[in-house]
């Protein structure tokens, strides 16, 4: 039988080094009594922010520099969580900085309130008077704009203190889909195999076995069914914290709260949703045809969807070819950005190994002063080579405006996030394809390609249409309960798919698979994202130089633009639905050559 590694177990080489951040649990605790250190002397500011021009530099000097000390001591203490959740001592370590960090945030929260305090005629002449305020001046309009939903100092003091409490809906749902949850074994031809989150969603439910792949299915829903309850109470808790919030701050409603930090209207919001849910649905089932026929199923199941179209030809790839692969599709982006690249490689920042405790999914953690962190889990897969090309994408996007933003404008809004990270996708799927030399071959890749849509405009906008759904539902104060969460998922689900896939009940239990409901309006970023690099990756094939040259000062920028001022500048325009139709065709487009390929 398969056995599933401690994090003892398994190789150095594919694990990543926290050294750089810091080298030992005694390194990291004096970092953060330093953090903590610096915060106190951060307090001598408070009721003396009017003063002078030259002093408000001064303390948003200082804070900017807290917090990057205190990005480095959260970042050890998520990332080891990370690689491991069943560790004691990563669980301690991450509530630890918890509470350190709302104490922190609770004791500078006078710092905000003082400058939206400030009469906006002397924030003008501080500007005027203080060059050095030029670098923080777009966080400080940003801040103001927020004025007419400030709380008073001492609530927002209050509010701030209880960070680690209102974070706990998240927590408890990793704690229990990381380090309680447990899986049926399922047998099968080749004998006993162990079922787990990583195994099911990096490998079963890719199996060209459809035995395999529904056994494994069944056992992996059996287990969120048992767990339905807990994991619902805690999604409940966190829409109703929004909920109250928005009431608090006088916001219309939590869309509106959520959407002005990513500095999105609600009609760009919108767009992104009522498209695709209705332009999409056509080609995806046209897909979901295809695969039930070449596939000889007597139904297409929820589990059927990312099974390998061609199960004979599913060629495997090694972590090192794979790594080889994106470097030599990512060459065009030039020098600079490859080195970022090699040194994601060859120094490891990246963490590919499979073992018990680790977090499901990928992602991309950029500490600004140090570098990026990647988690994945390999499965020797072409689709694990997209995903890392992914998160590759992230790092090169944030480490590039690392380098030419201060802290303050170093991070994009969410709206444009993923437009990076999904560009690399497009970049490798064009290399392939440039490489292809049979039919079979190119058929393959497209099919690659089409999962970064499926992945991007299929799962994760059907998770961004079920929170549309339950914020509307919470607002009506309608209760959030198991069955509630099962039926809208299976509604949103058999809306998109119509008669071409048979929703089972464990279809209707996605909603507990991502962890991406905590992350306030973060589903349908994905969407918004490949959207953008849809459009400037045609703009690339089409120009070459000057589209690359155009796209690598959008990384550089940073969070210095207004995503829709990233987005211009890379040539593409987000204010109408045009381009997220004209990605839908080219979507369609994808599906006919496959057809044709196919028949």
């Amino acid at each position: 039988m398969d056995k599933i590694l401690t994090r003892s177990e398994v190789p150095t080489a594919a694990t990543w080094n926290l050294d750089d951040l810091f080298v030992s649990q005694e390194a990291w605790e004096a970092g953060l009594k330093a953090v903590q250190t610096e915060a106190d002397k951060l307090t001598r500011f408070k009721g003396r922010l009017g003063e002078s021009a030259q002093l408000l530099l001064e303390c948003l000097t200082e804070q900017e520099a807290l917090t990057e000390q205190a990005g480095k001591v959260g970042a050890y203490a998520r990332l080891r969580q990370s690689e491991d959740g069943t560790n004691p001592k990563n669980l301690a370590n991450s509530a630890k900085i918890g509470d350190v960090l709302s104490g922190i945030q609770s004791s500078l929260t006078f710092i905000e309130s003082e400058i939206l305090e400030l009469p906006a005629d002397l924030i003008e002449r501080y500007f005027t008077e203080e060059p050095g305020l030029a670098p923080f001046e777009r966080s400080l309009r940003r801040l103001l704009d927020t004025k007419p939903h400030r709380l008073s100092p001492e609530t927002e003091e209050a509010l701030a203190s209880l960070g680690e409490v209102l974070g706990a809906p998240y927590r408890i749902y990793l704690r229990g889909k990381l380090s309680d949850m447990t899986f049926d074994d399922i047998t099968t031809r080749e004998g006993t195999k162990p079922v787990s989150f990583r195994l099911y969603e990096n490998k079963y439910e890719m199996s060209a076995d459809t035995d395999l792949r529904r056994a494994a299915y069944a056992s992996f829903s059996k287990s969120l069914h048992g767990s339905r309850h807990t994991f619902a109470e805690s999604y409940a808790t966190e829409v109703k914290k929004q909920v109250v919030l928005s009431r608090l701050r006088g916001y219309s409603s939590v869309t509106d709260m959520l959407l002005q930090p990513q500095q999105v209207t609600r009609e760009m919001y919108n767009n992104i949703h009522d498209t695709l849910l209705t332009e999409l649905a056509p080609h995806m089932r046209r897909l979901a045809a295809l695969k039930k026929r070449e596939l000889g199923l007597d139904k297409l199941m929820f589990c059927d969807l990312k099974a390998p179209l061609d199960p004979e030809f599913n060629p495997s790839i090694t972590y090192e070819e794979a790594c080889s692969t994106i470097r030599e599709a990512l060459a065009v982006l030039g020098p600079e950005y490859d080195q970022i690249v090699e040194s994601a490689f060859s120094q490891r920042w990246i963490d590919y190994a499979d073992n018990a405790g680790k977090s499901t999914g990928a992602f991309c953690s950029s500490i600004y002063g140090v570098h990026s962190y990647i988690l994945v889990t390999w499965a020797d897969n072409m689709r694990g080579t997209f995903t890392l090309a992914h998160e590759v994408g992230h790092a090169g996007h944030l480490m590039l405006a690392a380098r030419n933003q201060r802290l303050t404008n170093a991070r994009p809004s969410l709206y444009f996030i993923e437009a990076p990270s999904t560009m690399n996708e497009l970049l490798l799927a064009d290399h392939l394809l440039s490489r292809a030399e049979d039919k079979r071959m190119r058929r393959w890749i497209i099919l690659q390609l089409l999962n970064t849509y499926y992945h991007n405009y299929v799962t994760h906008l059907l998770e961004a249409e079920l929170q549309r759904r339950v914020y509307k539902l919470a607002e009506a104060n309608e209760p959030i309960t198991a069955d509630t969460l099962s039926r809208l998922k299976g509604e949103v689900l058999s809306e998109f798919w119509g008669d071409e896939l048979e929703l089972d009940e464990g279809a209707k239990l996605t909603w507990m698979r991502q962890p991406h409901y905590y992350m306030s309006l973060y589903p349908y970023t994905y969407a918004a994202g490949l959207t953008a690099s849809t459009a400037a990756a045609q703009l690339i094939r089409e120009e070459g130089q000057p589209a690359v040259d155009r796209w690598l000062q959008v990384l550089k920028a940073g969070g210095s633009l207004t995503p829709l001022e990233l987005m211009k500048l890379a040539g593409v325009d987000m204010t109408t639905s045009e381009p997220i139709s004209r990605a839908v065709a080219y979507v369609g487009s994808l599906v006919d050559e496959l057809e044709a390929l196919y028949n």
